[in-house]
């Protein structure tokens, strides 16, 4: 099995900024997802599947991420800001459920930065990303 940290270099050599910011925002969401879980699993061990479940949606779902961005948008650089808002501006094919379509677009430029930063390898820029995502989430 290989490395999580090493999937993303063993995909081939496209860039990641060639990716669809779709692309990058799918990548990105399942990133994000394992890292919520991963906290919402240290912070609260305790309790059960369900439950844990419960606090991860709270801060995966398009609010939430919304809030995030728009909390973090200074730490972010020039490129990333591009990136983000290639996902944010990106014509998406559904529409969202349970969302706003400005907390949903946001969202989608969130993901897409991730995304985007996986695939680059610059996984602990992403740690710093995530982690203050997750702190400002709501």
């Amino acid at each position: 099995m290989e490395d999580f940290n090493n999937i993303a270099a063993a995909r081939g050599e496209k860039k990641p900024s060639l990716y669809s910011p779709l692309v990058l925002a799918y990548i990105g969401d399942s990133v994000y997802e394992l890292y919520v879980r991963s906290r919402v699993i240290e912070e609260h061990s305790d309790l059960p599947a369900h439950k844990l479940h419960l606090q991860s949606v709270k801060y995966v779902k398009a609010h939430a991420q919304s809030e995030s961005i728009t909390a973090i948008a200074d730490m972010l650089t020039e490129d990333e800001t591009a990136v983000y808002k290639r996902g944010r501006n990106a014509k998406a094919y559904s529409s969202p459920k349970n969302a706003d379509i400005r907390d949903y677009r946001r969202a989608t430029g969130f993901e897409a930065l991730l995304g985007y930063l996986y695939l680059s390898g610059k996984h602990e820029r992403l740690n710093e990303i995530m982690s203050a995502a997750y702190e400002n989430a709501f």
